[in-house]
């Protein structure tokens, strides 16, 4: 597991990469990526995952948006976003492993984690950059809630076929279940 845990760190990292510049708040992959790991590796190994992406990060291996790096991004204008990929992806795999991995309950769990990832990274935004509400809801939020749902619908997708293709193969057990 601890492979696949940093498999999925290297993942995220790649996927950071797939960006489209906005005025604030980038447009970028590694939101699928961090619905991709709780949907494929679960609470506990997703939220490794996420946690090892962002140690890396911060210790200035550029696998941020755009090649970037560094503790001065986890805690700038959008270093809410990053941060919030701890609980989004907890919590997204923590209601896949009290439910199941299935494509609709993927689904309702990535958008759940979708607006975690929405709401912190705003917030954060807001008070960092002392900007207004107004400005940060629409530099940080209303632009991806579409963007968030077809990505949401993706790594549903693609999540719930690669998981059990996974656990057929013995790579992870066939039901998660959280244990602590």
């Amino acid at each position: 597991m601890l492979i696949i845990i940093a498999l999925f760190a290297a993942i995220i990292g790649i996927l950071a990469q797939i960006t489209i510049p906005l005025p604030l708040v980038p447009i970028t992959g590694q939101t699928l990526a961090i619905g991709l790991a709780a949907t494929i590796l679960g609470s506990r190994h997703g939220t490794a995952a996420a946690a090892l992406y962002l140690v890396i990060g911060a210790a200035g291996i550029p696998v941020f948006a755009g090649m970037t790096g560094g503790i001065s991004k986890i805690f700038g204008p959008t270093g809410g976003f990053l941060l919030s990929y701890i609980p989004a992806v907890f919590i997204t795999g923590l209601i896949l492993e009290k439910t199941k991995f299935s494509f609709g309950w993927a689904v309702a769990a990535n958008i759940v984690g979708m607006f975690i990832t929405l709401i912190i990274g705003t917030v954060w935004l807001k008070y960092i950059s002392a900007i207004t509400w107004t400005a940060a809801l629409a530099g940080g939020f209303t632009p991806f809630i579409i963007v968030g749902i077809l990505k949401a619908l993706l790594a549903s997708w693609i999540g719930v076929i690669v998981r059990s293709r996974l656990a057929a193969a013995r790579l992870l057990p066939k039901k998660a279940s959280f244990s602590g």
